[in-house]
């Protein structure tokens, strides 16, 4: 399950905003550099993220298992035609080439999830955005973060519960009526107990949060956001 977990890697010691910085500019020039060449550099920037945050490439890529499908598929649909020549390369290696960008932006912010607390992002989007919006949006990345893994785990046991009653015998189509109610109903449930819990605890807009400080292991990878921020610009 893609959740936080503790540790002393060099991703876990960095400054949450340093990881927030190095993320957004890293799907700004992936954005910008559609080429063989420059998502080639960005494999590597990826690899070492993962290495940084001794993160499994297998393991991250097992949690996006659901929306790999997708962007498969995504070229094979794209060179498809109604007529001749039938299937068009150009469009399926452009296709290709994006679907490619969104694999190597969900293996980086899996990183960010694994060595990143919810609370210490909810402390960086509150020191970067100033004001009741910061607040609101560092509340709300946090009860994700921690809301997220549980409606996961939750559909998991769904899905082992059917299977243990021969449902895996069902059609397809079956299968996926059944997990989707029961998944919305524990969701609802979940929310509904989420609520209470917030206002049994008196949920405060602004908390004593952490002190974060920049140190010197965040100089490299600030120089490194400036680059790829840079990169994406030109």
């Amino acid at each position: 399950m893609l959740t936080y977990i503790p540790g002393d890697s060099l991703a876990h010691r960095l400054d949450p905003r340093t990881k927030l910085l190095l993320q957004i500019t890293f799907v700004a020039a992936a954005v910008a550099h559609t080429t063989p060449r420059g998502l080639a550099i960005l494999t590597g920037l990826t690899a070492l993220f993962l290495a940084a945050g001794r993160v499994s490439p297998q393991t991250a890529l097992w949690e996006f298992r659901y929306a790999l499908p997708l962007l498969v598929a995504g070229p094979l649909v794209a060179g498809v035609t109604l007529g001749a020549p039938w299937f068009v390369v150009n469009e399926a290696v452009e296709t290709a080439l994006a679907s490619y960008r969104v694999v190597l932006a969900l293996l980086v912010s899996a990183v960010y999830v694994r060595t990143t607390s919810p609370r210490e992002s909810r402390t960086a989007i509150q020191r970067t955005v100033p004001g009741k919006p910061g607040q609101f949006l560092g509340m709300g990345v946090a009860l994700v973060f921690r809301f997220l893994p549980v409606l996961q785990s939750d559909l998991a046991r769904i899905r082992e519960a059917i299977a243990a009653r021969l449902g895996d015998e069902r059609p397809v189509i079956e299968r996926m009526q059944l997990v989707a109610t029961a998944g919305l109903n524990r969701a609802f449930r979940r929310a509904d107990t989420l609520a209470l819990a917030l206002q049994a605890r008196c949920l405060a807009w602004n908390p004593t949060l952490p002190e974060l400080r920049f140190s010197r292991l965040d100089g490299p990878g600030i120089v490194l956001a400036a680059v790829l921020a840079v990169s994406a610009l030109v």
